[in-house]
């Protein structure tokens, strides 16, 4: 039997490698992040209870220092942005109503191209853009999931669910203290889950539901 090529293996494992490359750069930015919060503008470093991710993004670090982090958070997110676009596009192709797939295509597609815009000037248009295609994704993927017998990954879709409008809602409410904390909490159990999702799934288990 022939070994797998180094191509084939990419592509099996897509989604993994550019999970790992987004978080191997996002951990490089926090690291040369100068410093300053919210909280307290003359504090250094990354602090992960009261730094936002977002932080990361601009020339300037709060505390006024010239930041070199910003190359390093840009990498990241594309490399997020990539991997998050790819799952849907690959779970899209286990589900078999056509609506739903097509559905998650477009989300898949629309979250390549457009996730990036975060680290620009349209941060918080594309954050609230980016979360609601997001949850729809998710939503459709739950809904499909509850029909299956998948039992761990249906609890694991609901909670990430709830746990990403509690974090909305945090921001919405303008409760920048906590939601400093629930935004690394809600992108690791989504990682998580798209991790989950994508080894612990596959079209067999769709293969009758509609």
């Amino acid at each position: 039997m022939n070994q797998p090529t180094i191509s084939r293996i990419i592509q099996q494992h897509a989604v993994l490698f550019c999970i790992i490359l987004s978080c191997a750069f996002i951990l490089k930015a926090t690291l040369v992040y100068p410093g300053g919060t919210l909280f307290d503008k003359n504090s250094i470093g990354f602090d992960w209870s009261k730094n936002f991710i977002s932080n990361l993004f601009a020339s300037k670090a709060i505390n006024g220092v010239e930041s070199t982090s910003v190359i390093w958070a840009i990498i990241g997110v594309a490399f997020h942005s990539l991997g998050c676009g790819l799952f849907f596009i690959r779970t899209s192709t286990k589900i078999a109503n056509r609506n739903a797939s097509r559905v998650l295509k477009i989300i898949g597609f629309a979250t390549i191209l457009l996730d990036i815009l975060i680290v620009t000037n349209l941060h918080d248009v594309i954050v609230t853009f980016s979360s609601t295609l997001f949850l729809l994704g998710l939503f459709y993927i739950t809904v499909f999931f509850l029909k299956t017998k998948l039992h761990k990954l249906k609890i694991g879709c609901i909670l990430c669910l709830a746990i990403f409008y509690f974090t909305l809602y945090l921001y919405g409410a303008g409760s920048f203290a906590l939601l400093a904390i629930m935004q690394k909490v809600t992108l690791i159990v989504s990682i998580f889950l798209v991790l989950s999702i994508e080894y612990g799934s596959s079209a067999s288990d769709f293969k009758d539901i509609t």
